[in-house]
């Protein structure tokens, strides 16, 4: 957020949310001609969080416009690389290893990425 914003709906009161916004859109263009593998974990320190899930991010930060532990994005992708393929991971599954929990990082979930062979 910018300094002087006071609108949280506003995406130009976010200084690099649009960035975010258009790369999600872009990735998710690609993942549709291949596969629809792809988990998008966006965003950063008090984006606006819910245009990312709109545009198409998987998880996203942050629900409470706070500053993020730089870990909480890795913490939730080596959630989903390590799941099975078969199981879907929700935020409430990961929150608990999450520095500021639900406040940090939200979104919607997705399968697990780990394959047996």
């Amino acid at each position: 957020m910018i300094k002087r914003g006071t609108n949280y709906n506003d995406i130009y009161n976010y200084r690099n949310s649009r960035h975010f916004i258009n790369t999600i859109k872009e990735a998710r263009k690609f993942d549709e001609e291949n596969g629809k593998k792809l988990v998008i974990f966006a965003g950063a320190c008090q984006s606006f969080f819910e245009a990312l899930i709109s545009a198409g991010a998987n998880f996203a930060s942050s629900p409470g416009r706070i500053l993020i532990d730089f870990l909480d994005p890795l913490i939730v992708a080596e959630n989903i690389a390590t799941t099975e393929e078969y199981k879907y991971l929700t935020i409430d599954d990961i929150a608990k290893e999450l520095r500021d929990g639900k406040k940090g990082v939200g979104g919607i979930g997705a399968n697990g990425k780990m394959k047996y062979i």
